[in-house]
């Protein structure tokens, strides 16, 4: 039958009539580019990461751009990252003539191991971006007192984990200095296109980031800084307005489905065979609520490209998230980074792939995509 990574169709098809009338609204007033549901979309998204003030960009890229530049990251300064994430993470230092410096991830989550930041700390480091990757909140604790010790500024990359919770109920973005997000359709809270959002409770941080998202002017016209053209679309604003709605019952279908591939892989014998090792929220205490949202379902196995093209073939949705750590990335190589140096971060990008799931994704579907799994190892 098949199964897709996404089904962004299936998943619009009940909003359609809703979104169509605010796109209408829009039509009728002629305001395209930031006003009155960008500015409801800020307070609502601000409120929803437990933060107090958003400021709405054109992408998860450009939120964690203008993060940086808010923050007054340039040349000759560090900034200490994964060297495993979405290419933005990396690159958006590197586009403000700053040096990233790679720390390597802890292998059950796949997120930045805290441990090992420390001892890359030097006088040139002004900040770190620890990534909430496929959901889950990095140990934001640990990381939070590095920062604090050497009076590091933290720049949260939660473009995957929104609604996403550390073990003490605090939420992605409400714990660094800058949390920022992206709304590409395929994420949790997706839009119709390209958005994100840069979040924070510094006043003086989110009007500098307000400015800068109109070319650095205020009033209209004058510029002390130099900034970009980061303005949110109204209609990516409305859109997400409807569909933030909608999303802590999304969250809680894809929470289901996770639940459901545990069962169904324990019931097909691969985990006892050790070719396959689901996603684990590591970060649970009694009676605290925590969230791993899965924006990706990752899971760690043996031949994974041999699985990938089996499951294929069977047009079963698969992606590997992702396939070269970025300081094995050529872009890189003037950063002098070998193989072997992030040990944790090549062994997840030759052994993850990611399943469909999607908060429409069926029973049917999600025991076809293990029936397939199961079949490729047996």
């Amino acid at each position: 039958m098949g199964v897709p990574l996404l089904d962004l169709k299936v998943h619009h098809e009940p909003l359609q009539q809703e979104i169509m009338v605010v796109l209408e609204q829009i039509f009728k007033s002629q305001t395209f580019i930031l006003g009155p549901e960008v500015g409801r979309l800020e307070e609502r998204i601000a409120a929803y990461c437990q933060s107090q003030y958003g400021v709405g960009v054109t992408s998860g890229t450009d939120a964690l751009l203008i993060a940086l530049m808010a923050l007054g990251i340039g040349p000759g300064d560090e900034v200490i990252t994964t060297p495993y994430s979405f290419f933005a993470t990396a690159g958006v230092v590197v586009r403000l003539g700053a040096k990233p410096v790679f720390v390597d991830i802890d292998p059950v989550t796949y997120n930045i191991d805290p441990a090992k930041i420390d001892r890359v700390v030097t006088a040139k480091t002004k900040a770190i971006i620890p990534v909430h990757l496929y959901g889950q909140c990095a140990d934001m604790g640990p990381i939070m007192e590095v920062a604090k010790q050497h009076k590091l500024s933290v720049i949260e990359d939660a473009a995957q984990a929104i609604g996403s919770e550390y073990s003490d109920g605090r939420r992605a973005c409400s714990m660094g200095t800058i949390g920022c997000l992206s709304f590409f359709p395929s994420k949790n809270l997706g839009c119709l296109g390209d958005g994100g959002m840069a979040v924070t409770s510094d006043p003086e941080l989110a009007e500098r980031m307000r400015i800068l998202r109109v070319h650095g002017s205020k009033p209209k016209y004058y510029h002390k800084l130099i900034g970009g053209n980061f303005r949110l679309d109204t209609i990516q604003a409305a859109v997400l307005n409807i569909k933030l709605n909608y999303l802590d019952e999304w969250t809680r279908k894809r929470q289901e489905n996770a639940i459901r591939y545990g069962e169904l892989f324990r019931s097909s014998g691969l985990l006892d065979r050790k070719n396959v090792r689901l996603p684990v929220p590591v970060y649970r205490v009694p009676g605290v609520r925590h969230y791993h949202i899965y924006n990706q379902f990752v899971l760690c196995v043996d031949r994974r490209d041999a699985l990938v093209a089996f499951l294929r073939q069977k047009e079963i949705g698969v992606e590997i998230y992702y396939p070269v750590p970025f300081h094995l990335q050529e872009c890189f190589e003037y950063l002098g980074y070998r193989e072997g140096d992030f040990q944790e971060s090549e062994r997840a990008a030759k052994e993850t792939i990611a399943l469909p799931i999607y908060p429409e994704l069926t029973m049917e579907q999600q025991a076809e995509v293990v029936e397939a799994v199961t079949a490729f190892y047996m």
